[in-house]
C-alpha cells in the first residue's frame, strides 16, 4: 500500500509505513465470518453465489434487502437462510391486504389493572425483519416501514422506541404482473439498499434440490455461524475502509449520470449514492482490502441503483427497461481517470 504524502495523516487502515497489522487482522477474520454465512446461505440456495454474496454485503452495509422475483424460486428461502446463520433475533411479516400499519410498528393498548396504556411492539422489533410478499399489502402498512427502516426507529403515540442493532428488512416482493401486487412507493423503494433477483436455477441445482428436500427441509439442519455482537465488530470494519475523493466523485457521476438520462424520469437520489458507496466498503472488505476501487462501485451499480430509476414512458414503450438504462448511462462514465488514485494516499485532495 502507498504511503500517504508528506504532512497528511495517514488514511483508516493504515499507519506511516503501511497497513496497520491489526487491521488485516480485521479484515482476515471479516472474510471468514463472511465466507462461513455465504456457505451457510448456499446449503438451502444452491448454485446462486453471487445472491448470497449480494445479501452479506447489504447485512455488513447496515442496508435493507428487496428480493423480487415470481412465485417459488426460493426468495424466502433465501431470507430465512439468512437469518438462522446468525443468531440473532428474527421476526416475519406476512404481508396480505388487511394487514395493518399498527401489525408491523405496534400498538399502545390501555391495561384495566394498571390503568394505563402499554405498549406491545410489533414484526419489526426485532434484528431481521422478513416482509414476505410486501407488496401484497396496501401502500399505507407498506409506509408504516419508512421510519424504521431508514431511522432504526418507530414512533408510536408521539412516543419513539429505538429498534434492536444489527437491524436488517429482508423483503420480498412479486412482480407487479402477478395478481393481488400493489406497487411499492418511490420512497419505500429508495430505503431498499439492494435489489436482486433469484432467477430460475440451472439444471443440475435443481435436480439436487429434488433430492436433498425429499424429507426434511436444509433450513432444519442450518446453525448459526456467528453471533450479533461479532456482525457488529464486522460493522465497525467495514465503516473504516477507505474511499478516496476520486472513488467518491466518481459514484456520484455514476448517480448523476442517471439524472441527467433523457430515458429517465427519475434518476438516482443522493441516498442511493450513499447507499452505493456503503456497498462499496463492504464488498471491498470482503475482497481483503481496506480501500474501494472504482471496479468496486461499477460492480455494485446495477444491484444498488436500478430499482430505484423510473423510465420515461416513451423509453418504456421502446422496450427500455431501468436496467438497460442504467447500463447505458454507466458506460457514459470513464473510469479510467480514477483507477490510479483509489489507494489511500493516492488521491487527490
Amino acid at each position: 500500500m502507498h504511503e500517504a504524502p508528506a504532512g497528511a495523516s495517514a488514511p483508516i487502515g493504515t499507519t506511516a509505513t503501511g497497513t496497520d497489522p491489526g487491521r488485516t487482522t480485521d479484515l482476515d477474520t471479516l472474510r471468514s465470518v463472511t465466507d462461513r454465512v455465504r456457505r451457510n446461505v448456499e446449503r438451502v440456495i444452491e448454485g446462486k453465489p453471487e445472491v448470497a454474496r449480494a445479501a452479506v454485503v447489504v447485512l455488513l452495509a447496515e442496508g435493507h434487502l428487496l428480493i423480487e422475483d415470481v412465485p417459488g424460486v426460493g426468495k424466502t428461502m433465501l431470507s430465512k437462510a439468512l437469518a438462522r446463520s446468525i443468531d440473532l433475533t428474527v421476526r416475519r411479516i406476512q404481508f396480505t391486504p388487511d394487514l395493518l400499519p399498527s401489525d408491523v410498528t405496534g400498538v399502545s393498548v390501555f391495561n384495566q389493572d394498571t390503568r394505563e396504556f402499554e405498549f406491545r411492539p410489533g414484526g419489526v422489533f426485532a434484528n431481521i425483519v422478513i416482509g414476505d410478499e410486501i407488496n401484497r399489502a396496501s401502500p399505507k402498512t407498506q409506509s408504516a416501514m419508512l421510519e424504521c427502516m431508514e431511522e432504526r426507529q418507530v414512533t408510536v403515540d408521539n412516543q419513539t422506541f429505538h429498534l434492536e442493532q444489527p437491524f436488517m428488512v429482508i423483503a420480498t416482493q412479486n412482480p407487479l404482473e402477478m395478481e393481488g401486487t400493489y406497487a411499492l412507493p418511490e420512497a419505500q423503494r429508495d430505503r431498499f439498499m439492494a435489489r436482486v433477483s433469484m432467477g430460475y436455477p440451472v439444471e443440475a441445482a435443481e435436480i439436487a434440490m429434488l433430492s436433498a428436500r425429499e424429507t426434511s427441509s436444509p433450513l432444519d439442519d442450518l446453525e448459526p455461524v456467528t453471533d450479533a455482537a461479532e456482525i457488529l465488530k464486522l460493522i465497525s470494519v467495514v465503516a473504516g475502509v477507505h474511499v478516496s475523493p476520486a472513488v467518491q466523485r466518481y459514484a456520484v457521476a455514476l448517480s448523476t449520470a442517471t439524472r441527467r438520462s433523457p430515458e429517465l424520469r427519475l434518476g438516482a437520489s443522493p441516498r442511493a449514492t450513499l447507499h452505493l458507496v456503503r456497498a462499496a466498503k463492504a464488498w471491498a472488505a470482503m475482497s481483503g482490502r481496506d480501500y474501494v476501487i472504482p471496479d468496486d462501485v461499477r460492480e455494485l451499480a446495477p444491484t444498488i441503483l436500478a430499482h430505484r430509476l423510473l423510465p420515461t414512458v416513451e423509453a418504456a414503450m421502446n422496450g427500455r427497461g431501468p436496467a438497460d438504462i442504467l447500463a447505458t448511462a454507466l458506460d457514459a462514465v470513464p473510469i479510467t481517470e480514477v483507477a490510479a488514485s483509489s489507494r489511500p494516499g493516492t488521491g487527490t485532495h
